[in-house]
């Protein structure tokens, strides 16, 4: 017997992957009547100064409104394709960890939909990928979308 969720979480970061990782999570979620949490975890261990003169707050300030604009532009899509009942979720932190536990319990998350890989090679080959990360640490069923264009390049 499939499962039937609830509250479906999709993590986007604007790769090709969140892309085909958000078109499946609105599949999903659209056939078991789930809402659509649409959830960008801006990485503040990333964040520097743009030069030595500005505030670390600008960097931040920066990520978030291109998350903000990000999640703006994934709700929208959902919203074109006839499915209200999606939110936003746009939160400072560690995607590692606020993805799997911090978000996913917050939203009462049972199906957690990423992509394979995103935007940041060089994090992933040093410390591990965020898909790894949710798939090790979260409570709930995980869906790991792989973008076939992609896995044929590699």
């Amino acid at each position: 017997m499939m499962a039937i969720y609830r509250n479906v979480m999709v993590a986007v970061d604007g790769s090709k992957e969140a892309d085909g990782a958000f078109s499946r999570a609105l599949k999903i979620a659209a056939a078991d009547g789930a809402k659509l949490h649409i959830a960008h975890v801006v990485d503040t261990r990333s964040l520097t100064p743009m030069d030595q003169y500005a505030p670390y707050n600008i960097s931040i300030t920066d990520a978030e409104s291109y998350g903000g604009k990000l999640l703006d532009e994934y709700v929208e899509k959902a919203k074109m394709q006839g499915y209200e009942n999606v939110e936003a979720v746009l939160q400072s932190g560690s995607p590692k960890r606020d993805l799997p536990i911090t978000l996913a319990d917050k939203y009462n998350t049972d199906l957690i939909v990423c992509g394979a890989t995103g935007l940041n090679a060089v994090e992933r080959f040093l410390i591990g990928s965020v898909s790894e990360q949710i798939v090790r640490n979260a409570h709930c069923d995980v869906l790991v979308v792989r973008d076939k264009e992609i896995s044929r390049e590699s």
